[in-house]
């Protein structure tokens, strides 16, 4: 056990994640997943919300198992080595509101932190500016930080409270197994055309899941927290899991005929520069203000986390607004209100970095 603490801790650890993960997301891509989405947390939760009936764009419906997956996965790993810890209480309603946010970002964009690194990996230029306004959005996050801003600590709470996100996970894989239907043409909600009714064997895609689910939860991997790091001290550590997870699915992408080099005509992508950097500067933000990326939070919600947990719900409701709401990007450029939703949501993060200060900062 002790060796095996030692690994996860060390950069072969965390550099083994990213690799597992590297090679797994294109393989997902190659049984099934949507292209250049073979893992995308933003994405396979607005799935779900589609699925729930959050949302009712038809082509992006299905109860992803990944998703539960990594929560189930971590679940596991924290009760092997000891970690799963409840706990709650720090600012829930802007937690919420940052994931809300987080996902507006997101889905102007097109992908979360991680499916911007399989895009660079599939060839997708269009990722070079997410990526770009992914890491400026964190330095600006960092600016508070440094500046004295703190949501404040966690408090140990009841299991009931460390519970209720793989509780609901699990309920959702049983639904996503069974396909119950709720009323008349559901929900459960599933696509049959369109990024939504393009998956991987539910088994495969679980599996995986709960292997990214360990290992994130065993290393630590977060994109967001890798790029802070790197601003705030100067640490590669995290950083050198996602340049081992863009180079691996790189390579992978390279064997399985999967690299397509180009700005246009990329799957599920489109050329607005712009936007596609502000909408990740917005996301990389959120992220940082909420204490990690997207993966990261569901990995903490698996392990008892109930302030990760709150920002999971808020991105998949920004999901259902995202959609509802006509914010979320398509292939043709951003949704009619986008824009002015990553603006608002800029303008709120703002908001929140300068008014969450500790007072002896300010």
């Amino acid at each position: 056990m002790s060796k095996l603490l030692s690994f996860f801790a060390s950069r072969s650890g965390i550099v083994f994640a990213g690799v597992f993960i590297g090679v797994f997301a294109p393989l997902l891509q190659r049984m099934g997943n949507p292209a250049n989405m073979g893992i995308c947390v933003a994405c396979m939760e607005r799935d779900i919300a589609g699925a729930l009936g959050l949302h009712r764009t038809d082509l992006v419906q299905y109860l992803r198992p990944e998703i539960m997956g990594f929560v189930l996965g971590s679940l596991v790993a924290s009760f092997i080595f000891k970690e799963f810890k409840p706990r709650t209480g720090s600012a829930p309603i802007i937690r919420f509101f940052l994931g809300f946010f987080a996902m507006v970002g997101a889905l102007v964009f097109l992908g979360c932190p991680w499916r911007t690194l399989l895009r660079l990996a599939g060839g997708d230029g269009n990722a070079i500016l997410g990526f770009a306004g992914l890491a400026v959005g964190i330095w600006i996050g960092v600016s508070f930080m440094r500046a004295g801003y703190n949501l404040g600590r966690s408090s140990p709470a009841g299991l009931a409270v460390g519970w209720t996100m793989p509780f609901l996970m699990a309920v959702l894989l049983l639904f996503a197994i069974f396909k119950p239907q709720f009323a008349p043409g559901g929900p459960i909600f599933i696509s049959t055309k369109g990024p939504g009714a393009a998956h991987a064997p539910l088994p495969i895609s679980l599996l995986i899941g709960l292997g990214v689910g360990f290992l994130a939860q065993r290393t630590r991997f977060c994109t967001m927290g890798a790029i802070r790091d790197v601003i705030l001290m100067r640490d590669f550590h995290l950083f050198s899991g996602i340049f081992a997870l863009a180079v691996t699915a790189l390579i992978t992408n390279l064997i399985l005929g999967q690299f397509h080099p180009g700005f246009a005509n990329q799957p599920i992508a489109h050329d607005h520069h712009l936007w596609n950097f502000l909408g990740m500067v917005l996301a990389g933000l959120a992220f940082a203000l909420a204490g990690g990326c997207p993966g990261r939070q569901l990995i903490l919600s698996g392990e008892g986390d109930g302030d990760a947990a709150v920002f999971v719900l808020g991105m998949i409701v920004g999901a259902g607004f995202a959609h509802n709401f006509a914010l979320a990007s398509s292939p043709k450029g951003p949704g009619a209100f986008g824009p002015a939703a990553v603006i608002t949501g800029l303008i709120f993060c703002t908001v929140i970095g300068w008014a969450m200060r500790e007072r002896s900062k300010i």
